[in-house]
């Protein structure tokens, strides 16, 4: 009778594993475990060795409790469950798999899906802008080709920086299907391998923007942030922007640059006195549930409205010198938060005072009634004229830093946000 010299049985001892017995002359028991075993008969059901197979050796008994294959290449070394178990062919230290099989007994590991060990978390604030027209709104849609949101875009374009978990943005104001963004913010978390640095903010951007695939969408820049940051619950402020267009009595007399970026009006001028008169019974904490739509997730309607102004646009450069009858119009309305739809529904009480349809103390009347489906406030501006302009943020990590986008380069951008070096900054934006 052979005698096992594989790993971990001592010379001259014979194996006493059930399934060497049936190939004690073979290669398996004299090959060490680092060399690929030879290939297995075929067996048939159950796993027994087929009748009328060529024994291997002379010497081939059978044994109680035959082995059977337990992995790609493997023969399964311990003894059969309830009998006295034997030496095994793996390591001599009990209770430990050997390396590259799994439990004794149960075959090679399942591989376990999970960060890699010593790899590196990072979170990222990122703005970005977007022209709204071509997407079902800001948030991914799931689970339906038609629609596409801006989230979409911008995790397909963060597959490619293979974090190690898939990159979730997490977005500060969502905005509905067709309203513009100047300026939104998003956070998110890259996850590299184990050994490779976290991304600076300036190659984050630029990756972002190099692997979008939709050229309505631009991100704008970014920022290490502490990891519990969250990009919709820190911000203290955001403000809209509504744009109209007076004078406009044919939808083709607008230029084909503003058509869907403002709300065509057919009047020839809008009451401006009265709209601002009208915009300060707005301004303060109130009950906004007569300006919200239904289907909002928000929990409480009282909102705090800083600011609600109306004044006239300069003029669009996109408008020629021969078209000086239309005149531009902005509203703009600062809170730290929105109600669904509640800036789109303001808006069109304002142009209904602007209109002479309304009176202006008839706002505070709309306000007080907490009604949504009154004959003035159940009417809804157009989504196209509405632009998401400033996201700010009060304190990172104990240091003021509040960030605007105002159309202007990264020179604008305040001057203790500078992007990320090599050592992170202390009390701030990392």
């Amino acid at each position: 009778m052979n005698e096992c010299t594989a790993a971990g049985a001592p010379p001259g001892r014979r194996c006493r594993n059930p399934a060497h017995g049936l190939f004690c002359d073979s290669a398996v028991c004299t090959q060490s475990l680092s060399s690929a075993p030879p290939p297995l008969p075929p067996l048939a059901a159950g796993g027994r060795v087929r009748a009328g197979l060529p024994r291997r050796g002379p010497t081939l008994r059978r044994r109680r409790g035959r082995g059977r294959s337990r992995g790609r290449g493997h023969i399964a070394c311990p003894a059969r469950a309830g009998a006295r178990a034997g030496p095994t062919c793996g390591p001599a230290e009990p209770g430990r798999a050997e390396p590259g099989r799994g439990e004794p007994g149960r075959g090679p590991p399942t591989p376990v899906m999970g960060p890699a060990a010593g790899s590196v978390t990072a979170r990222y604030l990122v703005y970005f802008q977007y022209l709204g027209t071509d997407f079902n709104g800001v948030a991914a849609v799931r689970g339906c080709q038609r629609a596409v949101g801006v989230q979409n875009y911008l995790e397909e374009a963060a597959k490619r920086l293979n974090s190690v978990v898939p990159v979730k943005f997490t977005i500060s104001s969502r905005t509905d299907a067709g309203v513009h963004a100047l300026c939104n913010a998003a956070h998110l978390d890259v996850q590299r391998r184990s050994g490779q640095p976290p991304f600076s903010p300036e190659v984050l951007a630029e990756a972002l923007n190099a692997h979008l695939k939709h050229p309505a969408i631009r991100i704008l820049q970014a920022f290490r942030v502490p990891s519990d940051f969250h990009a919709r619950h820190a911000a203290t402020s955001r403000t809209y922007l509504y744009r109209l267009v007076t004078g406009c009595h044919q939808p083709d007399q607008l230029s084909v640059f503003e058509r869907n970026r403002c709300w065509a009006l057919r009047a020839g001028c809008l009451d401006v006195d009265a709209m601002r008169e009208a915009a300060q019974h707005l301004l303060g904490t109130h009950d906004f549930s007569a300006f919200q739509s239904a289907g909002s997730p928000a929990t409480s309607s009282v909102r705090t409205l800083r600011r609600a102004s109306v004044s006239p646009d300069p003029g669009s450069p996109f408008v020629l010198a021969q078209e000086n009858r239309l005149q531009f119009w902005n509203l703009e309305f600062e809170s730290q938060s929105f109600l669904y739809r509640q800036v789109r529904r303001m808006t069109s009480v304002l142009v209904a005072v602007g209109l002479g349809a309304l009176m202006p103390a008839q706002v505070k009347v709309i306000l007080e009634s907490r009604d949504p489906l009154g004959r003035h406030q159940a009417r809804v501006a157009p989504a196209h004229g509405l632009f998401l302009k400033s996201v700010l943020y009060g304190s990172l990590g104990g240091n003021p830093a509040s960030v605007q986008w105002e159309g202007k380069e990264t020179s604008g951008w305040p001057k203790n946000l500078q992007l990320e070096t090599s050592k992170p900054k202390t009390g701030g934006l990392e």
